[in-house]
């Protein structure tokens, strides 16, 4: 199982019931073995063009935060300020300018 005992399903499961709220007419994916078991047979299209797509994009995050990095010591004491980060950084590299 690798480390600890989180199983794949354990894993996915959280992010799954949030991703399901936004009622998607389909999910693209990489193929993760586990997804089947929570994504409805047709919805899901296994794609590495359109995942390329969405890794350059994690990338270009990681990029400009550090606290993306995945081994990192710069890191966000709440969730609320890492998604305050996030939503400044999207803001800028949007309309170039950070509100004030």
């Amino acid at each position: 199982m690798g480390f600890g005992t989180t199983t794949s399903a354990e894993t996915f499961e959280p992010l799954w019931e949030i991703a399901k709220q936004w009622k998607s007419y389909f999910y693209l994916t990489d193929g993760w073995k586990v997804y089947p078991s929570f994504i409805p047979d047709g919805d899901q299209i296994v794609s590495k063009t359109y995942m390329t797509q969405v890794e350059n994009e994690n990338t270009r995050l990681r990029h400009y935060l550090a606290r993306l990095h995945r081994k990192t010591l710069c890191y966000s004491k709440t969730e609320e300020i890492l998604r305050y980060s996030v939503k400044l950084l999207l803001h800028y590299l949007k309309y170039q300018i950070v509100p004030t």
